[in-house]
């Protein structure tokens, strides 16, 4: 799985530190944190044509990472929806679009680790592209456990959504090599934690499962999933899952704003058998699309 590029983001404008420029001029100065250590929290957002997925719910967690990390001079609520807004009205955008807005630490004067050099506050980057759900759902997904272990809360704490993607990244090329669609990555003590970009759900015996929110990231759309599964009287469990459950699962499927709810067809060459006859997902996601519009926000 490669995302493709779409020629319509060839003029497409950015919000970078206050101002719309041409993405060809869309660009930080090499003393900002992003590129000093990768110091800086971020959030992916979908446009759907009723607005905004769970806006507020990714605005929530982005001032909480900034606060774990201790930003200074964090814009507040309205003036990140106001760029966000601006960004879409430039480029035309009100649906079938991507936004990946990042807050940096800002500019340092000069080159080092300690935050104490930052003292011209946050830098806020509002990229919005037209761009497709990441995965084709239709197929599903073909994934590889791999040797890199997800950061376990002693390390560094998956709850911050931070920039420093090194982790996951890692784990992908190891996907890329093995010619899967991503890769699924353990604890620290060898259970389940999710793909490198995206939350795990497996069904057995008609209850859905999902890995504790441990070492891996509580993302939004798992959440609502969570909401949905409990809405449905279906029976939810997060517990420690090991490899050779899900191998012997009925359904898998991963979860992510960007790829919203997508089967996983295949872990490690073993085929995910759904001997139960039964679709969960397919009752689930039913639902996920009819909620969708009532957790878009227009800006």
């Amino acid at each position: 799985m490669l995302q493709k590029y779409n020629p319509k983001n060839d003029d497409i404008y950015v919000h970078v530190a206050g101002r719309l420029v041409h993405r060809d001029n869309a660009k930080v100065s090499v003393f900002d944190s992003s590129v000093q250590g990768g110091d800086a929290v971020w959030e992916g957002l979908r446009v759907y044509k009723q607005g905004i997925f769970c806006l507020d719910r990714h605005l929530d967690r982005l001032f909480a990472s900034a606060k774990a990390l201790m930003f200074d001079n964090v814009p507040d609520r309205p003036s990140i929806k106001k760029a966000i807004a601006e960004t879409l009205a430039k480029n035309n955008m009100d649906e079938n679009c991507h936004i990946r807005l990042t807050l940096t630490r800002g500019e340092k004067i000069t080159s080092g680790m300690d935050p104490r050099l930052n003292n011209k506050g946050c830098t806020l980057i509002v990229l919005a592209e037209w761009k497709a759900p990441v995965y084709d759902n239709s197929k599903g997904i073909k994934v590889i456990s791999c040797a890199i272990r997800r950061n376990a809360p002693q390390f560094l704490d998956s709850k911050i959504h931070h920039n420093n993607l090194l982790n996951n990244i890692l784990a992908k090329i190891q996907a890329n090599v093995a010619g899967k669609d991503a890769a699924l990555m353990l604890d620290e003590a060898g259970f389940v934690s999710e793909l490198n970009g995206t939350n795990l759900f497996m069904v057995k015996n008609n209850t859905l499962y999902t890995p504790h929110a441990e070492a891996c990231l509580p993302g939004i759309t798992r959440g609502l999933i969570i909401e949905i599964a409990n809405e449905l009287k279906i029976p939810v469990k997060e517990k420690n899952l090991s490899l050779t459950e899900f191998y012997n699962a009925d359904e898998v499927f991963a979860t992510g704003t960007m790829g919203e709810l997508t089967p996983v067809v295949e872990i490690d060459g073993r085929k995910i058998e759904n001997r139960s006859g039964k679709r969960m997902l397919e009752n689930i996601y039913k639902t996920f699309i009819k909620i969708i519009p009532v957790y878009c926000e227009k800006l």
